[in-house]
């Protein structure tokens, strides 16, 4: 079996979840079926943090174009070479690729829908009409959750309930689990002048993170005395960034928030590991990749009281209502304040970290991709 696959995602220099999944999915494909052929479509090179595996069964094709690669180089690539499947890991598909190629597509999330206003307005029109014409020419649909699955039904009601099928995200457990010397932790830790114990958010900076909850939650917390706690965010700026940067900027507290930039890989289960908890406070996800990566650092996890956030923390997870900061105040003390809950809280979620892993996640995707 010939299957295409595109990577253009992996090309880029910001690092993601959506990045990742496609990453760890193609670290395992080549070894879950050695007779079929891999076609990576991508553009230029791939990010050296997120280069797959590569195996004897795959094609590593790199097609330049300089506009609407998607719909003209790659769309032009599949109806020259004929695969019999083709995996979009995002919500679009190429329009002129041939009706006898099966198109398999991933919906990470639907966030646009609910929260237009937290987009750039190009970029909702452009997520609205590729993902409209995607979920209308797939074959199947992978939704990475049953949240993400019960919006497609939700904003798409003629769409068949058997053409959607949910896989979860997996995680790198050993990865955020391995040991390190308390030398090379102090390290980390002074790289991104973080100096005493801390509160974390890792992911984008980005309306729909509603971080200024967290911000806000935060202040509370060094009002009511608190002096040595600080709160890391640990990602860049992304769209619409700038109310959360200001809030932080006029903040009586702003010396005790730490904005890291980019994290490496090497560096951030470190950063996971020395928190004193992780928080989610986002107002939508589709997934959540970063709760399993606290999970597996052994860090305790509060997430707002919605979307898959909800699915996916189960009983691992402390939650407050979403734009709440007095209640998250109320979840974080609990956790700073009395052992017994935070020590019980992270047994529940290394339990529920069970359910998931990527080679799970790459064999249930190939097995649908495979599909007749």
């Amino acid at each position: 079996m010939r299957i295409a696959i595109n990577c253009a995602d992996l090309d880029h220099n910001r690092i993601d979840g959506t990045r990742v999944y496609i990453k760890k999915c193609l670290d395992y494909f080549g070894a879950l079926d050695s007779y079929s052929v891999f076609i990576l479509y991508h553009k230029t090179k791939f990010n050296p943090e997120l280069k797959p595996k590569i195996y004897s069964n795959y094609r590593d094709e790199a097609i330049p174009y300089p506009i609407w690669w998607v719909q003209t180089r790659l769309g032009f690539e599949l109806n020259y070479t004929l695969p019999d499947a083709c995996w979009m890991p995002i919500q679009q598909v190429p329009f002129l690729a041939d009706r006898k190629t099966k198109i398999i597509i991933t919906i990470h999330d639907l966030a646009f829908k609910y929260f237009p206003q937290h987009f750039p307005w190009r970029d909702r029109l452009k997520l609205d009409f590729f993902t409209d014409t995607a979920v209308k020419r797939a074959d199947k649909i992978i939704a990475v959750s049953e949240a993400t699955k019960q919006d497609i039904l939700k904003f798409y009601p003629k769409t068949k309930k058997e053409k959607i099928k949910v896989i979860y995200h997996g995680v790198e457990k050993e990865s955020f689990s391995r040991k390190f010397s308390s030398e090379k932790a102090r390290k980390v830790l002074k790289r991104y002048d973080i100096k005493r114990e801390y509160l974390l958010y890792v992911g984008a900076l980005q309306p729909r993170k509603n971080l200024e909850t967290l911000v806000e939650a935060f202040e509370k917390l060094k009002k009511n005395g608190d002096k040595k706690t600080q709160l890391v965010l640990a990602g860049v700026p992304a769209w619409k960034a700038e109310k959360i940067l200001a809030k932080i900027e006029k903040s009586k507290f702003n010396r005790d928030i730490v904005l890291t930039g980019k994290v490496s890989f090497e560096d951030l289960p470190i950063i996971y590991q020395k928190a004193q908890m992780f928080i989610s406070p986002s107002l939508y996800e589709g997934f959540g990749i970063p709760l399993l990566e606290a999970w597996a650092s052994q860090i305790p996890v509060i997430v707002a009281n919605n979307s898959s956030l909800k699915e996916i923390g189960g009983e691992g997870v402390l939650r407050f209502e979403t734009l709440d900061s007095d209640e998250l105040l109320e979840k974080i003390n609990i956790l700073l304040k009395r052992d017994t809950i935070r020590k019980e809280l992270i047994k529940k979620g290394t339990k529920r970290l069970e359910k998931f892993s990527w080679e799970k996640c790459a064999k249930k995707t190939l097995k649908l991709i495979k599909q007749k």
